[in-house]
């Protein structure tokens, strides 16, 4: 296996046809703009190798992503909503790789973290690995596309039951939605992901990519436009009482006292 540091968060290694890409952004991997345009510029690289078929999608730590940070002032929060519409130009870019990609979830994948894990075609999870689209819980709207990605994903009624409560899902009952593929022990996760990402890769390359495009070849623009959607409301949100009650509250890690303003 050769491995490569592509940049200070990202690091590649490649075994056979597979690559595994790893985010190490400590201490919760939160998404940031330079981060997601290093992603895509990797993954569009690893598209034109033609030694890689397929793509694992790991972070290192104990989350797997927690998300877009939308309360430090370094965070995207602290650059208003134009860093947030930079993200999702970023998202539409992940959506339009063109080989398939299996994400490893170890932990949280929370608001823009389950985004990015929809990215992948397949999700292998550990049993401590939790999916949350807790956007509300911020006074928000959810973003990264996610309202488009995981209707199709777990049907509309689940994915409102997301997006209205922002509970977290653990990771045997987002197998039983079909929102995880396999659940594993943390011990075995990266080699099951790496063994499913071979199993796709054994198969002829061409056809792969070509069945992938007709499965998921309007995926990329359907996110382009429901992100355009997302950003409208958001920006809308953000100017609300609720949403800095939203920001106070996970600061201090305790429910919002929320007013409807």
């Amino acid at each position: 296996m050769s491995t490569a540091t592509q940049t200070k968060e990202i690091t590649v290694s490649k075994s056979g046809f597979v690559a595994t890409v790893t985010i190490d952004r400590p201490p919760n991997n939160h998404v940031s703009v330079p981060l997601m345009r290093d992603l895509s510029d990797i993954l569009e690289g690893l598209d034109k190798d033609p030694e890689v078929r397929a793509t694992v999608l790991a972070a290192a730590g104990r989350a797997f992503c927690a998300g877009a940070d939308l309360v430090s002032s370094d965070g995207i929060g602290g650059t208003g909503m134009s860093g947030i519409n930079e993200l999702y130009t970023q998202a539409v870019r992940l959506f339009s790789i063109e080989k398939p990609i299996v994400a490893a979830v170890q932990g949280a994948a929370v608001g823009a973290g389950l985004g990015l894990a929809l990215v992948a075609d397949f999700r292998v999870a550990a049993p401590e690995a939790r999916f949350a689209a807790n956007f509300v819980k911020l006074g928000f709207h959810p973003g990264f596309g996610l309202t488009h990605t995981l209707p199709r994903l777990v049907g509309e009624q689940r994915a409102e039951l997301m997006f209205l409560t922002g509970r977290r899902v653990k990771a045997e009952e987002g197998l039983a939605w079909g929102l995880v593929d396999e659940v594993v022990p943390l011990e075995r996760l990266l080699s099951a992901a790496r063994d499913l990402a071979g199993e796709i890769a054994e198969n002829a390359p061409l056809a792969v990519v070509a069945t992938r495009k007709t499965l998921r070849g309007k995926l990329a623009a359907a996110v382009r436009s429901q992100t355009d959607h997302e950003h409208a409301q958001q920006t809308i949100l953000r100017a609300t009482d609720d949403f800095a009650e939203g920001v106070r509250a996970v600061q201090e890690r305790r429910p919002g006292n929320f007013k409807g303003k």
